[in-house]
């Protein structure tokens, strides 16, 4: 369960402590970067110590709606990236109409991480192959489902075990519920589709994706 800002992280957090099955990451989209100050990034160390905290997202840049000024998304960016340095956390990216800045920054940090996910990943095959040379994942969601989406030929193409699966719920529903809230549940739409790509099983794309997943987040 992602955080994106802090209130959504200490819900993550708590959600993650109630039920065994949940866990959390801590992190401030680059659309509210303009919130962590001391304060704020004081309050997200705190969360990162946490027990069932397994990784620092979502961070990374957003120039497309540009909720925050580019230079205060960077600035967030290189900090919680440093925060996962120190708490040796994976991270959790999201980029949009930003990949070669988000490149670059994560460029600094790859070396110094246990890896991370690109989530709902936007970019071509090519791209995606620089961020898996980098040491991360690409996160496959319900845009997978889409007809003619990049993302489908980007999950047909880089090496199964170099995905995860995930929902972005409530957004971005796969695929017969395109359009409607989207529920955790609906990632086997995600299976299906790369299953059908592939040209495997969906028990095939569930183990293999599912052990990267525990791979990445140290399950």
């Amino acid at each position: 369960n992602v955080g994106a800002d802090i209130e959504s992280s200490e819900r993550s957090v708590s959600l993650a402590q109630r039920h065994e099955m949940v866990l959390a990451t801590v992190g401030v989209h680059p659309h509210d970067a303009m919130i962590l100050d001391e304060k704020a990034f004081r309050r997200l160390s705190e969360l990162a110590a946490e027990d069932k905290v397994v990784a620092i997202g979502e961070i990374g840049l957003d120039f497309y709606r540009d909720l925050s000024p580019r230079p205060v998304q960077k600035v967030a960016f290189h900090k919680q990236m440093q925060l996962a340095v120190e708490f040796k956390l994976p991270v959790v990216i999201h980029t949009r109409e930003a990949f070669q800045e988000t490149l670059l920054i994560a460029a600094e940090y790859a070396d110094l991480l246990p890896g991370g996910v690109f989530h709902c990943f936007p970019g071509d095959v090519d791209e995606a192959l620089q961020v898996i040379k980098l040491g991360f994942v690409i996160g496959v969601g319900g845009v997978v489902t889409y007809d003619k989406s990049r993302l489908s030929r980007v999950a047909a193409a880089i090496p199964l075990d170099k995905m995860i699966l995930e929902t972005d719920a409530p957004y971005l529903a796969p695929v017969p519920h395109r359009g409607q809230t989207n529920r955790p549940a609906y990632v086997r739409y995600v299976c299906d589709k790369v299953a059908q790509l592939r040209g495997i099983s969906p028990a095939e794309v569930e183990k293999i994706t599912d052990r990267t997943c525990q791979k990445l987040f140290r399950l």
